[in-house]
């Protein structure tokens, strides 16, 4: 059984013992029955700010992403018309990765 890590918890406990400061700013997402992996990275971007752009390539080779979140990823490009590398920009990811992902879940 694989168990999934609790975000919103982890997010909370950051919040409240390093930055009091921004809850205010992440209480809508944070209200949310589950996050999903956009609510994660736009709570990284709120949270850490600098300090998450400077970490980005060294955190980029230990992401993953469930089939429900390749799937919000995607329909995230519907949404807003972007082509493949567009949104791979967006999210930091491989445009081969988004073509990829096409092929399979397409």
């Amino acid at each position: 059984m694989i168990k999934r890590i609790n975000y919103k918890t982890l997010y909370i406990d950051i919040l409240n013992d390093l930055y009091p400061s921004k809850i205010s700013v992440c209480q809508e997402i944070l209200d949310k029955k589950a996050l999903t992996v956009l609510d994660i990275l736009e709570l990284n971007k709120l949270i850490f700010g600098d300090e998450y752009k400077k970490n980005i390539q060294i955190n980029q080779k230990f992401k993953s992403y469930s089939r429900h979140d390749i799937l919000l990823i995607l329909d995230y490009q519907k949404k807003h018309q972007l082509n493949n590398s567009q949104l791979a920009n967006h999210f930091k990811l491989s445009r081969n990765t988004i073509t990829k992902w096409k092929k399979i879940f397409y």
